[in-house]
């Protein structure tokens, strides 16, 4: 069988890079500890989904299916939150994107406080999530539990915070809406965009939303 292989992916900036708004130590531990052990633990839950189908053992199953959805969504979310940020980001986005923040949301203030709201809400682990929702063809807002529940099917994260503890505890400690403001001195809004641009040319071949 062809083996699955996920790999951890190298930051584009060093740890230090993102401070005063997220210390270096808090980037190591998240990017070096907590996301590695999403990409190990959806190694292995690959390695025995694939040795249950050789064998034909297919008792552990429905575990190990909950697993590497658990950790392979933890892998992707993680991946994409580094690749959101930027040492010198912030602002706020224009072109087709700004666009499309100012139509479904009313205007970017409305979209960062939603955004912020949403991330506060969470009880417990999970993220706050923009995403483009294909069948209405619009973005959303929406909660994410733990890494892949309550996220509709399709839906596309384009944008993400993190709002497990060990993302700002180390810093932030209990204040952790002071984190979700901070992030948005760090957003690159060049990636986002990017994303946008690709999630857009999703097609379900499904009858239109509107």
């Amino acid at each position: 069988m062809n083996r699955i292989k996920y790999v951890l992916p190298d930051l584009d900036y060093d740890y230090g890079a993102l401070e005063p708004h997220i210390i270096g130590p808090i980037m190591e531990l998240h990017h070096g500890k907590h996301h590695a052990a999403y990409v190990k633990n959806a190694n292995e839950a690959a390695v025995r989904l694939e040795e249950a189908t050789v064998t034909e053992d297919y008792t552990p199953l429905a575990g190990l299916e909950r697993s590497l959805a658990f950790n392979l969504s933890g892998h992707i979310l993680h991946s994409i939150f580094w690749k959101n940020l930027e040492p010198k980001g912030g602002g706020q986005p224009d072109g087709d994107l700004g666009r499309a923040i100012e139509r479904d949301f009313g205007s970017f203030e409305h979209f960062r406080g939603r955004m912020v709201a949403v991330a506060s809400g969470i009880m417990g682990s999970g993220w706050a999530a923009l995403t483009w929702e294909p069948l209405s063809e619009r973005l959303l807002i929406t909660q994410i539990y733990d890494h892949q529940s309550n996220l509709n099917q399709a839906g596309v994260p384009l944008m993400v915070i993190d709002a497990w503890e060990h993302a700002y505890y180390l810093q932030y400690q209990n204040q952790k809406a002071a984190f979700f403001k901070a992030v948005w001195q760090l957003w690159n809004w060049k990636d986002i965009a990017a994303r946008y641009m690709s999630a857009r040319r999703l097609d379900l071949a499904l009858t239109s939303g509107h």
